[in-house]
């Protein structure tokens, strides 16, 4: 796991070069017939990157996105109108079952597919009409970490060729950033240590970082056991909040950008109640770090649009270095194996 995070910039940096071409050559065939709406087919991790997608696309594009429930194909078998949608399956393996089906389906009743894996040869390579590689080599471990940013990174590819207005120079800034983020491991490795006896927690994060919060908590549950609740800011304040007490672990996700006012409020409430909160910023949130003395803060300034992959190294790091703190093997999680099929 911790070899795979490490690896995480140059497998974005090689994503970028080898599918700029095919994405620009999708650019113009969307351009001459656009979708009305875009459905996203995915499980576990990949659910993950597909919240973020929708987030994404729907920001940049205003083409309003949804994300498939695949027991409607699966167990209910339902007949869905799919003309001029686009249909992205999203998948590690590209072994997943239900992903797979979802895909299925949708080309068969004519809508626009498009795969993204990490497995050229898999199935979902062979059912989507378009298939993009997130090149992330080989992922050994369980716990995925590479493909995950790649696919994250496949969503910025695919709002540009759905028409988004984002500038080359932007993303190919990220493998920089996801260097600068690998290279606090040292650092997330001495803060993990006060969190080893940790059994519960809650992961905030909003907007395009709302993923992140899924996926970190993802990390925690699957590597550390850790029982790890993941909400938006607005969403704990529906009910969940009367949860947290006194030294209640608390992770937040706080950008700078359109959703710090409701972050720094949402600190300002756990403040209150006693709760143990660690952000995840960077250098360009001036008040988050003036308000907050504990945080893991990238020493860079980073637009909020180019946070999501950067801010998720830190805390797949985080929960590598805290699993150990456990005495567990973050590589061998119990009951876990890497392809997981589903229907």
């Amino acid at each position: 796991m911790l070899a795979e995070i490490r690896e995480q910039p140059d497998a974005l940096a090689r994503t970028l070069a080898e599918e700029r071409k095919p994405i620009e050559d999708l650019r113009r065939r969307l351009a001459a017939n656009p979708p009305r709406l875009v459905l996203l087919a995915a499980r576990g991790t990949s659910d993950n990157a597909a919240l973020f997608a929708r987030y994404l696309l729907e920001i940049t594009t205003g083409i309003p996105v949804s994300l498939a429930a695949p027991s409607i194909f699966t167990l209910y078998n339902a007949s869905i109108n799919f003309d001029g949608v686009l249909v992205v399956a999203i998948s590690q393996s590209g072994e997943s079952t239900d992903t797979n089906l979802v895909l299925e389906r949708a080309r068969e009743h004519g809508a626009v597919t498009i795969g993204v894996t990490n497995e050229p040869a898999s199935t979902l390579a062979h059912l989507a009409e378009h298939t993009f590689l997130v090149r992330a080599g080989k992922e050994k471990s369980v716990a995925a970490t590479k493909t995950y940013t790649g696919q994250l990174l496949m969503a910025y590819l695919l709002a540009y060729a759905l028409g988004a207005r984002m500038g080359a120079d932007d993303l190919a800034r990220i493998p920089e950033l996801a260097s600068i983020a690998v290279s606090l491991e040292d650092e997330i490795a001495a803060r993990s240590e006060r969190y080893r006896f940790m059994d519960h927690s809650v992961v905030i994060g909003r907007g395009l970082n709302y993923s992140n919060a899924f996926e970190f908590a993802l990390k925690l549950m699957e590597t550390c056991y850790v029982i790890a609740e993941r909400f938006s800011a607005a969403d704990l304040l529906h009910g969940p909040i009367a949860m947290i007490g006194q030294s209640f672990p608390m992770f937040l996700f706080t950008p700078s950008g359109v959703t710090w006012p409701g972050m720094r409020d949402m600190l300002t409430k756990l403040d209150g109640l006693g709760a143990e909160t660690l952000i995840i910023t960077d250098r360009s949130n001036r008040e988050a770090l003036d308000l907050h003395r504990r945080c893991v803060c990238l020493p860079a300034s980073i637009d909020e649009m180019l946070t999501p992959i950067p801010y998720i190294i830190p805390m797949q790091l985080f929960a590598a270095k805290l699993a150990e703190q456990k005495g567990l093997d973050p590589d061998r999680p119990r009951t876990l194996s890497k392809v997981t099929r589903t229907l």
